[in-house]
C-alpha cells in the first residue's frame, strides 16, 4: 500500500503538471488529430464541401505523392533546412560563440548585441528590410557590389532560394550563438588555459576540448532549429513562394492549397506529412541521445 506521503506527493505533482498537460492537449494533441481527420476528407473552405465534406480515405495522400509541386516544395524545404539551419544558423552560431568566447571588451558586446538585435526584431520588419536590401535598382547589396564590377542583380528573382536562406540565417543565428555561448561558459577555464600553456592552437583547443564538451548542446540545437526551420512561414513575406514556385517551401505550399485554392482537406493531408517528417527528426534526435548515453 502506498503511504499517505507518496499519495500526497503524486497529487502535488499532478496539480503542477495538470495545467500544462491540458494546454498541450488542447493546443497540440487535439489540433494534430483534427488535421489528420481533415486530411482524410475532401473538406473545402467554400461550396458544398465546406458544409458537408465526405470521407475520402487516403485519396489526398495519394494525390500529394503524385504531385510534382509537392515534391518541388519538399526538395526546396530540405535545401532550405540544410542551408539556413545546419550550415547557416548552427555553424555560424558556433563560430560566433567560439570567437566571442575568445574575445574581450567592447567588440564582444557589439557583435553579440547585433546578433541578438536581428533575432528580436519582428519578422515582418526583417522581411521588408531584406526586400529593400536585395532590391535590384536601389538595394544596398547591388550598390556594394557595383564598385567590384558586378552588374545589378534582381536577387529575389534570379536567386530566390539563396535569398530566403541568407534571410533565415541572418534572422535566427542569434539563438544558436546564445545557446553555444552558454554551453561554453560551463567548460572549466583551467581546461582552456592548460591547452594554451601546452601550445595548442585555437583549432586544436576547439576540436579536442570545446567540441566534446558541448556535443550534447550541439545536438539539441540542431534538432530545435531543424524543426523550426522546416515549419517556418516567414519566407513567404520575402518571395511569396515565387517566382514560379522556385522558393515554395512546404508551409507555403500548404497555405496555397488550403487558403488560395480552398482545398482544406488536401492541405491538411500535406500538413500531416509535414508532421510525420517532424516526428522523424525528433525520433532521430532521441536515438542519438540514447546512443550517446550508452557510449
Amino acid at each position: 500500500m502506498p503511504s499517505s506521503n507518496s499519495f500526497l506527493s503524486r497529487k502535488t505533482i499532478l496539480a503542477f503538471l495538470g495545467p500544462a498537460l491540458i494546454l498541450v492537449a488542447v493546443f497540440l494533441v487535439f489540433p494534430a488529430f483534427w488535421v489528420l481527420y481533415l486530411g482524410l476528407t475532401d473538406q473545402a473552405l467554400t461550396g458544398v464541401r465546406a458544409v458537408s465534406p465526405s470521407f475520402v480515405g487516403m485519396k489526398n495522400f495519394n494525390i500529394a505523392f503524385h504531385d510534382d509541386f509537392f515534391y518541388n516544395a519538399l526538395k526546396i524545404s530540405f535545401i532550405f533546412v540544410i542551408g539556413s539551419a545546419w550550415l547557416g544558423q548552427a555553424l555560424l552560431g558556433l563560430v560566433l560563440s567560439v570567437i566571442l568566447y575568445e574575445l574581450k571588451g567592447p567588440i564582444k558586446t557589439v557583435v553579440s548585441g547585433a546578433a541578438v538585435l536581428a533575432w528580436i526584431i519582428p519578422e515582418v520588419v526583417v522581411a521588408y528590410l531584406w526586400i529593400a536590401f536585395l532590391d535590384k535598382d536601389f538595394g544596398l547589396l547591388n550598390q556594394i557590389l557595383a564598385p567590384l564590377g558586378v552588374t545589378r542583380v534582381n536577387w529575389l528573382y534570379a536567386h530566390p532560394v539563396l535569398a530566403i536562406v541568407f534571410f533565415n540565417v541572418w534572422r535566427g543565428t542569434a539563438f544558436s550563438m546564445l545557446l553555444f555561448s552558454s554551453a561554453l561558459e560551463t567548460i572549466p577555464p583551467s581546461f582552456i588555459e592548460s591547452a594554451r600553456v601546452m601550445g595548442a592552437s585555437m583549432f586544436q583547443r576547439f576540436f579536442q576540448i570545446v567540441l566534446p564538451q558541448i556535443r550534447a548542446i550541439l545536438l539539441t540545437d540542431l534538432i530545435l532549429i531543424t524543426l523550426w526551420t522546416f515549419n517556418v512561414f516567414t519566407p513567404f513575406l520575402l518571395t511569396g513562394g515565387g517566382p514560379s514556385f522556385r522558393s515554395e517551401i512546404l508551409p507555403i505550399y500548404i497555405w496555397r492549397t488550403s487558403f488560395k485554392y480552398f482545398k482544406l482537406g488536401y492541405g491538411s493531408s500535406v500538413s500531416t506529412i509535414l508532421l510525420v517528417i517532424n516526428l522523424g527528426f525528433a525520433l532521430l534526435y532521441l536515438l542519438a541521445q540514447r546512443r550517446k548515453k550508452h557510449v
